[in-house]
């Protein structure tokens, strides 16, 4: 499973015009979330908590060191396919590793849901539709996190 993860002052996610999913007025973190193949629940669940935990938020002291939570911050996290695209064998991307929509929609549907259990605000996309983001990265900041399934 990989995510991109930006820190963003505003975010939202758009389908056909209607506005489907913003982060809070204090901003947050917009999650671009693809699920591979090979993927299973285990690794949603690594996913959504090493996302929920990630500490990109300055202290004080100017310094990285604060999650979400600790500055009452939102998650915007959208399904996005594209991320597993290998673009290795030319100029046209191949998908083969992203997974089926019917295997990726509950993966995805997991790390949100374990993402509210745990106390934390956050809005989505509509999985299987044409989106536009519109985003405000803020830093800016931006990382690829990376859940892989064990070996074998």
């Amino acid at each position: 499973m990989i995510a991109i993860v930006q820190r963003c002052s505003r975010g939202e996610v758009r389908v056909e015009g209607e506005r489907v999913g913003a982060l809070g007025e204090r901003g947050g973190l917009v999650v671009l979330l693809g699920v591979e193949v090979g993927d299973r629940e285990a690794e949603a669940q690594k996913m959504a908590d090493k996302v929920a935990k990630l500490r990109v938020f300055e202290d004080a002291a100017g310094k990285m060191n604060l999650a979400a939570a600790d500055v009452g911050a939102s998650f915007l996290v959208i399904s996005q396919f594209t991320l597993a695209g290998d673009c290795s064998g030319g100029n046209r991307p191949s998908f083969v590793r992203a997974a089926r929509p019917e295997v990726a929609e509950p993966l995805v549907d997991l790390v949100v849901e374990r993402m509210r259990a745990a106390g934390h605000l956050v809005e989505t996309g509509r999985f299987r539709t044409e989106m536009k983001v519109d985003i405000l990265n803020d830093g800016p900041v931006t990382l690829i996190v990376r859940v892989d399934p064990p070996e074998g």
